[in-house]
């Protein structure tokens, strides 16, 4: 597994209460990791990121070759923990854990930090903190000047930390309408001029999640600019080779990789159930 930057909260050495504050990575480091994340988005490859949401998922996912750097879910986070989404969850609790995973790894990570709860500067400034170099924060379709400036405090308490910190600003605009439906122009309008506005704010990238097709990514694209959108993988959606030949920086999951681990699980704990014995390349150790 990857190797960490200091010591992990099982090792002998680590404090006997995990304090986040206490056992981050450096500031050179996180800075290091900032610039990492940040050429990583401006790459003519695709930066594909499966969501991870605690230190063991996160650890299958940077032992693989192919993972540049690491995303958390927050839909993830807040179900390993008994709370739905939408900022439910407690931020102590979502920085916590946001922080353990910046803490495994050497990856740089970025958190989905959801609106930001109630002041996305601040959740910003606490997750560098914790060794966290990028963010999601979304709009949720707030007034366009309130949005806009909810980026700025982002991009300005990441100047104030001295860390290059990649916003991935996100806009619902797609998620409030069907896709087949009337309103769907305007919504991808109103995505692009959102976009558009968060990046001379300083936002590093525009996420819009939702149905997002080939010719509603062209139309992203052609908006708001190549290389500066991020999309949602979604089961049947368009593959992150289809989204790179349109030009899309980024393609995340969200929670459907945890949605797949548990129904592996599911399957698995049936399997058992019926008499089956564990697979044979069940790996002994983790």
């Amino acid at each position: 597994m990857s190797e960490t930057d200091s010591s992990t909260p099982d090792s002998p050495d680590a404090p006997d209460a995990y304090d986040p504050q206490l056992a981050h990575p450096s500031h050179e480091l996180i800075h290091d990791r900032a610039d990492a994340l940040l050429s990583l988005h401006h790459a003519p490859e695709i930066l594909t990121l499966v969501n991870v949401w605690d230190v063991a998922s996160a650890l299958v996912v940077a032992d693989l070759p192919e993972t540049k750097a690491l995303a958390t879910a927050s839909h993830a986070i807040a179900a390993a923990f008994g709370y739905e989404d939408g900022e439910r969850i407690p931020p102590d609790l979502m920085l916590d854990a946001v922080g353990r995973i910046a803490l495994a790894t050497s990856l740089p990570v970025t958190a989905d930090l959801e609106a930001g709860y109630g002041d996305p500067g601040e959740i910003v400034r606490r997750a560098i903190g914790v060794g966290v170099v990028g963010a999601n924060i979304e709009d949720r379709m707030r007034p366009h000047i309130e949005s806009v400036e909810n980026v700025a405090e982002v991009v300005k308490a990441a100047e104030q930390e001295g860390v290059r910190f990649v916003l991935n600003a996100r806009t619902d605009a797609l998620l409030t309408r069907d896709a087949t439906g009337p309103g769907w122009n305007e919504a991808v309008e109103d995505a692009i001029e959102r976009g558009r506005a968060y990046l001379d704010a300083g936002a590093a990238c525009v996420f819009v999640p939702g149905a997002v097709d080939e010719a509603t990514a062209e139309r992203l694209v052609e908006g708001i600019g190549h290389l500066r959108v991020s999309v949602l993988g979604t089961p049947g959606g368009p593959t992150a080779a289809r989204y790179e030949h349109l030009g899309i920086a980024r393609i995340s999951y969200g929670p459907w990789p945890q949605r797949v681990a548990l129904a592996a699980l599911q399957e698995s704990a049936l399997a058992l159930y019926a008499g089956a014995g564990l697979p044979r390349d069940t790996p002994t150790t983790s």
